[in-house]
């Protein structure tokens, strides 16, 4: 069994392996490293083949998204430490290392992210995880270095190692025992926010989830599926549902279900007069597929030691009411409450 494997999974991102697989495979030395390709049709495979000789390739027979396609996958990767990585992330010097050493010597810390920068702009955060994910009463997410529309510059304010409620898919470290004991990502999710289920899974088992800062990468963000695609807010509000359903305590997970799809109508409402009437119509139709499966994702609570994890009530009126922007913030908030 290797100590850790780097995999990436690919769709149609020959452009993506070209740009960035030089840099994983430039400061990986301690890892095996597989590109895992989702069916692709723009002859990534080949190219690998002939540019990189030393990537392992694993070829699924079609394109499953983030979840399956990295479920059925890792089925093939016989490693202690799995990397799930983006095509579209550069990798920096002695990146594993402080991972590893995590590992060694944390042995209930079962997910670690690094530190996540914006490639086109080094000196920020990048949105999909920045310095490490959390996520409020209603399930929104946020992070530190990252709430809604605000990206903080990196002036060191996250230079540290913290635990989190969530890492982010985008460089994404687990335990191979963990991730076979939990069952992998839930498949009906596709892509987006199913990182954050695991990871809420994880905390119910009484593991630990990780920043650390001293591992340093770079994101492009929004490489396979941009922000601004109609397809991307459908999947991250009915996700994010689904998530609520599958986690939240039974005392109150109405009022909290309730709560969230007003809210996200108040979102809808704001697409529209925003003149994004894609955003809108997916915000309707996440609710409609929510409806037609929470019966079955009511049953997968039963599969689970429930709780709920959250920092704050709600980061939406924090974030629009409060106007608080950054994550320093937020925690000085807190602590106020408490004192």
């Amino acid at each position: 069994m290797d100590k850790i494997s780097v995999v990436i999974l690919n769709w149609n991102g020959i452009k993506l392996l070209e740009q960035f697989l030089p840099s994983v495979i430039q400061f990986s030395e301690q890892a095996t490293i597989y590109v895992a390709d989702n069916a692709s049709t723009d002859d990534s495979i080949n190219f690998v083949k002939q540019n990189f000789p030393t990537i392992k390739i694993i070829k699924n027979d079609g394109n499953y998204g983030f979840a399956k396609g990295y479920n059925l996958a890792l089925k093939d990767v016989n490693a202690e430490i799995y990397a799930l990585v983006n095509s579209d992330i550069e990798v920096t010097e002695n990146w594993l290392k402080p991972i590893l050493e995590t590992f060694e010597t944390e042995k209930h810390t079962a997910i670690i992210q690094p530190k996540i920068l914006d490639f086109k702009n080094k000196e920020y955060f990048e949105y999909a995880g920045a310095a490490g994910g959390f996520i409020d009463k209603y399930g929104y997410p946020y992070c530190r270095g990252r709430i809604f529309e605000t990206v903080e510059k990196d002036n060191g304010q996250y230079d540290d190692s913290c635990e989190l409620s969530w890492a982010s898919g985008a460089c994404f470290f687990i335990r191979k025992e963990v991730y076979d004991e939990l069952g992998g990502f839930d498949e009906t999710f596709f892509a987006h926010q199913e990182e954050i289920d695991l990871c809420w899974r994880a905390l119910n088992e009484g593991y630990i989830i990780k920043y650390n800062s001293k591992s340093v990468v770079y994101h492009v963000g929004g490489a396979t599926l941009n922000q601004s695609n109609p397809q991307k807010t459908y999947l991250n509000f009915r996700n994010s549902l689904l998530m609520l359903v599958k986690n939240v305590p039974k005392k109150g997970l109405f009022t909290i279900i309730f709560s969230r799809m007003v809210l996200d109508g108040i979102a809808g409402i704001r697409f529209l007069t925003q003149g994004k009437f894609g955003h809108t119509f997916a915000v309707l139709k996440a609710h409609f597929s929510f409806y037609c499966i929470s019966l079955i994702y009511l049953k997968k609570r039963k599969d689970f030691q429930i709780k709920q994890y959250y920092t704050v009530k709600s980061i939406v009126y924090l974030y629009y009411v409060k106007k608080i922007r950054v994550f320093k913030e937020i925690f000085n908030t807190i602590q106020n409450i408490k004192n």
